[in-house]
């Protein structure tokens, strides 16, 4: 085969007839060894084009799927990848510190299935069997953020590449996304805490769909890091970037809070900033007020009221999707924009998840439209808690406000006061 390494042409006819033995069938192990043997020699931009060729000839992209994983298993510590050098806060920091935290949880998980194999060889033991589900409901809730982290890709990234001309990957890329998703709602349909399932059938799971899911997001880490990244950072400009940069937080962040903000040196890249926010499908131009019908503010005011209130808001559209929270210094339950975006039933311990579902399904039929709440002893403190459905003049359901409070000192409050004193 060595007189094809050095002819860029006939290494890809080479691999394009590989790719299409693969897909046939025929003799996959062999082949598969010739595709290891040659993907070791070949620039993974050849790989590209190849997919591109295939897909613009006609193989529906579902078949390409078909041999995706194949490509990953070959490919896995085969590329060299772009080394990537970006400052902190820039679009690729982020999403490679988020694969940090993806992989965070993917440890925690594989810890889980440690104890899942136990199942195999004793009795059920309902207790251990409910503890486990719950560990396990917990880190896949939390490893679900993943979807936040896939959709900056596909509505902020992959529109840029296919400008570029570069459509294959995005296609492929897109359609593993959606694979993982499909096995995340099986994961999350099969973990029902207090629920009637034996231990066998758990431990059974595991090979059917949560070492799937967890095998699937740990190969796309690899994907976004050896391809995808270093092919953007070839292809985005600076520009590009700033205007990814500027859209990110429309997505929100998955298991992971930026806190560095990120310049780029660029006097075209600061001209080319939006001129306008949109927030809630409205557009407002950047120094011009936000109407309401009772008044107005600007948007410097509004951030200010909003982090000064003596309360804590988070607001949870009409979609289940947390869309806002108030930042105030001294909240009484931390939030950070990881969970803009998040579904507000994986904000909630497993065991409570049922109360959540309970609100929203009371609040969307308009049998209820206000929960209330309050711990006597939070970490010393009187905390009150209010859920209050959202509807507009018209009586639409547009989500839900929930509104928190350390109302201590209030419980202290005795008499008057009418003559004016500042408290300290």
């Amino acid at each position: 085969m060595s007189e094809y390494i050095n002819n860029s042409g006939q290494r890809k006819a080479l691999l394009k007839h590989m790719l299409l033995e693969l897909h046939k069938g025929e003799a996959p192990a062999a082949i598969e060894e010739r595709v290891k043997s040659l993907l070791k020699q070949i620039p993974y931009n050849e790989v590209v084009e190849v997919e591109q060729e295939l897909i613009a000839e006609g193989l529906p992209e579902q078949e390409i799927l078909k041999f995706c994983d194949i490509h990953s298993a070959v490919l896995e510590g085969s590329i060299t990848g772009t080394q990537i050098d970006v400052p902190q806060g820039h679009p690729v920091d982020t999403f490679k510190k988020e694969n940090r935290e993806i992989e965070k949880v993917i440890a925690n998980i594989k810890t889980l299935f440690v104890r899942l194999q136990i199942l195999k060889s004793m009795p059920d033991d309902k207790d251990f069997i409910n503890g486990l589900v719950i560990d396990l409901k917990r880190q896949f809730n939390a490893i679900s953020d993943v979807d936040k982290h896939y959709k900056r890709k596909e509505y902020l990234l992959f529109p840029f590449l296919e400008k570029a001309g570069i459509t294959g990957p995005p296609k492929v890329m897109w359609g593993k996304h959606d694979e993982i998703r499909d096995l995340l709602k099986g994961v999350h349909e099969s973990l029902v805490p207090g629920g009637e399932i034996s231990g066998s059938d758990l431990a059974s799971l595991e090979e059917l769909l949560f070492r799937p899911a967890v095998d699937q997001i740990e190969s796309m880490i690899m994907k976004e890091e050896e391809i995808l990244l270093p092919m953007c950072m070839e292809t985005l400009t600076e520009e590009q970037w700033f205007q990814i940069y500027n859209e990110t937080g429309i997505y929100g962040y998955c298991l992971f809070d930026p806190r560095v903000e990120w310049k780029p040196d660029l006097s075209a890249a600061q001209k080319s900033a939006p001129d306008e926010t949109k927030a809630g499908g409205l557009e407002y131009k950047a120094g011009a007020p936000v109407r309401l019908s009772s008044g107005s503010f600007d948007l410097g005011e509004l951030e200010a009221l909003f982090v000064t209130l003596p309360i804590d808001i988070t607001y949870v559209d009409a979609n289940d999707k947390v869309k806002f929270f108030s930042h105030s210094p001294n909240r009484v339950f931390e939030r950070n924009r990881s969970i803009i975006g998040r579904d507000v039933r994986l904000c909630h311990p497993p065991g409570s998840v049922h109360i959540v579902e309970q609100i929203l399904e009371d609040f969307k039929s308009g049998k209820e439209n206000q929960a209330k709440f309050w711990m006597s002893n939070f970490m010393g403190r009187f905390i009150y808690i209010e859920y209050t459905a959202l509807r507009s003049k018209d009586g639409e359901y547009l989500g839900v406000i929930e509104v928190t409070q350390d109302i201590s000192e209030f419980r202290k409050l005795e008499g008057d006061q009418r003559l004016l004193s500042y408290t300290k």
